[in-house]
This record gives structure tokens, sequence and C-alpha cells, in this order.
């Protein structure tokens, strides 16, 4: 798990390098989205490496992944309302 949180880092920085050096554009929101997909791999491979029944560890990112995409609802509601 920690080995593609690391390809998944590199893969960002050298997306990155691209969009700077072919499109050059590079936006604040395009850094901190990747900035929080990286982080949020990492988080997740580190919860997955805990030493807890595989069971709980599926039903715990399952919750998780609906807190967090209520979250996000509702933050893009406020905005555009």
């Amino acid at each position: 798990m920690v080995a593609i949180a690391v390809l998944a880092s590199l893969a960002f920085i050298a997306w990155i390098i691209y969009r700077v050096l072919k499109v050059k554009s590079l936006k604040a929101y395009m850094v901190s989205y990747g900035i929080a997909v990286v982080s949020g791999v990492f988080t997740y491979a580190y919860f997955l490496s805990l030493d807890m029944p595989q069971l709980i560890k599926i039903v715990a990112s399952i919750v998780l992944g609906i807190m967090l995409i209520i979250i996000a609802a509702l933050l893009q509601r406020r905005q555009t309302g």
C-alpha cells in the first residue's frame, strides 16, 4: 500500500512538471486538489496497514468514504447556493 502512495506522489509531481512545461498553466486549486488526493492515499495506506481484522477495515473504509462524500456535497452546495 505504501508503494502505491509513493507512486501516486511521483505521478502528481510529474503531472505538475508536465503542466508547467507544456500547458504553461497551473492554478492554485489544482495543486491543493493534488495534495489532498496524495495525502488521502497516504492516510488510506496507513489505515489499511494497521493491525485490525480485515472486516473492520473494510467497514470503516466504507463509512469514512460515505462521510467524506457527504461533507464534499454539503460544501459544494454551500458554494453554489
